[in-house]
């Protein structure tokens, strides 16, 4: 081989160079492994059955086949969801735990109450799932057919009604204040612990209103155990459309919903959040996902994961005036 003269000299030396970075950058590549290479937890901030609990494992299927690993749900209840945000927020940011949020971990709990972990600050967004809109309803026994009579007698028998939450703080509890706010009425609140004892005494009339999810509303609603009046959102929903929404009837605002999305710790890889939202919205619109989550009464929202983050810092801000204004707080 004969010698490189001196302007051949560079060019070669050039070339060596680049093709050691090439070497080495292939190298690179075939030891980064491509995420997931094992098992993902999914957290349900509740106890096993119910709502969140199924939706948690309808994604958690659908996600394992997606994404070639599985995605194990983990129910894990307790202090509102706090127990659960607060182990996830403390979990490595690697993509290995993940949580279903909803409006109570990240929604109306931080609204009202000093919580062990920060909203916004200590998790990622991933992606939203959907929605199911509120619903005011009535004992049936109340000489009331509409949202215009409800307030017309509200304003004329201030006494006389009460409405059942599932607890001070709740999507059932906060509702209802800013829904007496806004129509200037006043009832009594009876706060009770979870949604099925202020269900018992709506039904048997130690209660006259209530403020739940449409999803579970809808059994009593299409046995006329209950009236429903109006529901939140932007427009009526498909699984009761005779049911007039607060914006028909005058009332703005009225738009926040129980909604879930999938969250992990905070500073999650950049990569791992684009995957794992473009996964998790494939997955929402499989037709089959799709249908059997309109049979409960959800609204499929996809976003990316900025849009997520805005509707949560939103969420949270909805909640806290309607906190600050009926002096609402929490211990």
């Amino acid at each position: 081989m004969s010698k490189l003269n001196d302007r051949q000299k560079p060019i070669f030396l050039s070339f060596v160079f680049a093709l050691l970075g090439l070497t080495t950058s292939l190298n690179s590549s075939a030891q980064t492994p491509t995420y997931p290479t094992k098992p993902i937890k999914l957290i349900a901030p509740v106890a096993a059955g119910g709502g969140l609990d199924n939706i948690a494992r309808a994604v958690a299927e659908k996600l394992s086949r997606s994404l070639g690993q599985t995605v194990v749900v983990e129910n894990m209840g307790g202090g509102g969801g706090a127990i659960a945000s607060q182990a996830t927020a403390k979990a490595p940011a690697d993509g290995y735990m993940l949580m279903i949020a909803y409006v109570g971990t990240h929604g109306t709990n931080p609204a009202v109450r000093r919580l062990p972990y920060d909203a916004i600050k200590d998790f990622t967004p991933i992606g939203m799932i959907g929605a199911t809109p509120n619903v005011l309803v009535i004992n049936s026994e109340l000489p009331i057919k509409n949202f215009k009579e409800f307030v017309d007698y509200a304003k004329k028998n201030p006494a006389k009604l009460s409405y059942g939450s599932a607890g001070p703080g709740t999507l059932t509890h906060l509702g209802m204040e800013q829904l007496k706010l806004a129509a200037g009425i006043y009832m009594v609140h009876i706060p009770y612990r979870g949604v099925g004892p202020a269900y018992t005494d709506l039904l048997a009339g130690q209660t006259q209103a209530m403020f739940p999810t449409l999803f579970a509303a809808l059994p009593y609603i299409n046995t006329n155990r209950v009236r429903g009046l109006a529901v939140t959102g932007a427009k009526r929903s498909s699984a009761a459309p005779n049911i007039p929404t607060f914006k028909e009837l005058g009332l703005n605002g009225f738009d926040g919903q129980q909604w879930y999305g999938l969250v992990g710790p905070a500073n999650l890889p950049p990569a791992i959040v684009t995957k794992l939202n473009a996964e998790l919205n494939k997955v929402l619109a499989l037709p089959d996902f799709s249908e059997k989550m309109t049979s409960e009464a959800m609204t499929l929202m996809p976003m990316t994961p900025p849009q997520f983050a805005n509707y949560i810092k939103e969420d949270i801000a909805r909640w806290a005036k309607v906190a600050k204004d009926r002096n609402i707080e929490i211990e």
